[in-house]
């Protein structure tokens, strides 16, 4: 998996986890109620000025034998945002992407730019409706599962499912399906909104990272 989708997919899903708590579903279809859960979503996105989260995540492919599982944070305010998963870091000030990985001691800098490979919370939450396809497909006793569908054939993923407990209003899971056979499950364990971040958070600052390797891609 390349680093720009894993950043784009990580940040997007764990936003759309965070926000989807409570809602209220009227009668109506199941591509309609999925829809009116996702309006929720942007809805409270726009009210939060910051989130702080801690995640666990795994990815399980049978036929390439792969299963592992780790920790990781991110840090979101407005379209800026820096994650730290497993190696990686990633820091965006909204303008400006760096993607640092530890094990090479390599920072990698790019421009965010307005294509399908440029990723920003504002960006996803104002266009999932002319990219992905939502229907609630399951509401079985305590639970419910929504299927979110990219309309574009070139996503690298084929769906993403996100399971809902009715009484809790909260996310229990979400599982995404890859176009290669993988699953990939996030869980928030920790979320908190509304708490100062310094700007600062969401440049990357070389001084602290000695003898990194600088690559410009602008």
């Amino acid at each position: 998996m390349k680093i720009n989708f894993l950043k784009s997919l990580t940040v997007v899903m764990l936003i759309t986890v965070t926000s989807l708590s409570p809602f209220y579903v009227k009668a109506q279809s199941a591509e309609k109620k999925a829809t009116s859960l996702l309006d929720e979503v942007t809805a409270k996105m726009k009210a939060y000025k910051t989130m702080k989260l801690d995640f666990t995540y795994s990815m399980i492919n049978k036929s390439q034998k792969i299963n592992e599982s780790f920790k990781g944070s991110l840090l979101a305010k407005g379209d800026k945002y820096k994650l730290t998963i497993k190696d990686q870091q990633i820091f965006c000030d909204g303008k400006t992407a760096w993607t640092y990985q530890k094990d090479a001691n390599e920072v990698q800098i790019s421009e965010v730019t307005g294509d399908d490979e440029s990723f920003t919370p504002t960006k996803f939450m104002t266009s999932y409706n002319n990219n992905y396809k939502s229907k609630l497909v399951s509401d079985k006793g305590s639970l419910q599962i929504i299927e979110m569908s990219p309309l574009k054939g070139k996503k690298r993923f084929q769906k993403v499912n996100l399971t809902l407990d009715k009484e809790s209003k909260q996310v229990k899971s979400m599982q995404v399906f890859d176009k290669n056979g993988g699953v990939f499950t996030y869980n928030i364990e920790s979320f908190t909104t509304n708490q100062p971040i310094a700007d600062t958070e969401f440049v990357f600052k070389a001084s602290n990272y000695p003898k990194v390797e600088v690559i410009d891609m602008r």
